[in-house]
């Protein structure tokens, strides 16, 4: 039973049955693996209960999000032990005068407090799944890691067919990242395990609109095993910094 089935109406299951969407697309061939936003931000600094954390961390998703991001580790390790690229993305670190906000400004009220109370990052990737040398890390200022970023061009240059697609929010820069990707005709998979929100009922309808128009949802198990049975080595042309040694 998937995880949206108690949010969901009878007459929606009905409608999008009838209408045909959520059809398989399936895994592609040669796929990327895009991790979008899993900084301290969104996880907070340790873990939480997420009205305790969303105390300092504004953006934090709690638990939930410690809880993603060990399932995250997993599927990590799957792709670099098969030389598969992995891409982050992750906020740009803001202007002090707040300029660079945007209309991110207008939509929370404590968004000053960010260059206020911190004095750490908020943008860092923790070390537990931190980038390594040969991964691409993107910086961005909205939704989607495509908009205003080079992640196109990386794609294109590393001849990339599909994404294996995690991180948060499910609802937010998850579901952007998506959209930009299904509409550059790539094969996206949302790993259901590895994404997480800050809104239980969001995440569930999140992923039940992507997987019925954009993606397929599917299991960390069956991921994991897709890669496993991919050939090692399929970028080591296009990216020598993972050729193994």
């Amino acid at each position: 039973m998937n995880c949206w089935n108690d949010v969901l109406t009878e007459r929606d299951k009905a409608v999008f049955l009838g209408s045909g969407f959520g059809k398989r697309m399936g895994f592609g061939s040669r796929p990327v693996v895009l991790v979008v936003d899993v900084n301290i931000n969104f996880i907070g600094d340790k873990p939480e209960p997420i009205l305790e954390s969303v105390k300092k961390w504004r953006h934090s998703c709690g638990e939930e999000g410690w809880n993603a991001v060990q399932q995250t580790r997993k599927l990590l390790a799957a792709a670099k032990a098969k030389r598969i690229p992995v891409i982050y993305s992750t906020g740009a670190e803001p202007r002090k005068d707040g300029f660079d906000a945007g209309r991110w400004a207008d939509k929370n009220s404590r968004n000053g407090e960010d260059n206020l109370n911190h004095t750490d990052n908020g943008n860092e990737i923790p070390n537990f799944i931190a980038p390594q040398l040969e991964d691409i890390v993107i910086k961005k200022l909205k939704p989607s890691p495509f908009f205003g970023t080079m992640l196109a061009a990386f794609l294109t240059d590393l001849q990339a067919d599909s994404l294996l697609v995690c991180g948060t929010t499910t609802s937010g820069c998850v579901r952007a990242a998506v959209i930009d990707a299904f509409s550059y005709n790539y094969k996206v998979s949302v790993v259901e395990e590895c994404t997480f929100d800050r809104g239980q009922t969001s995440h569930k309808i999140s992923l039940f609109d992507m997987n019925e128009k954009y993606a397929d949802v599917v299991t960390l198990a069956e991921t994991i095993q897709f890669i496993s049975n991919l050939e090692s080595g399929l970028f080591d042309e296009r990216m020598p910094s993972l050729k193994k040694i």
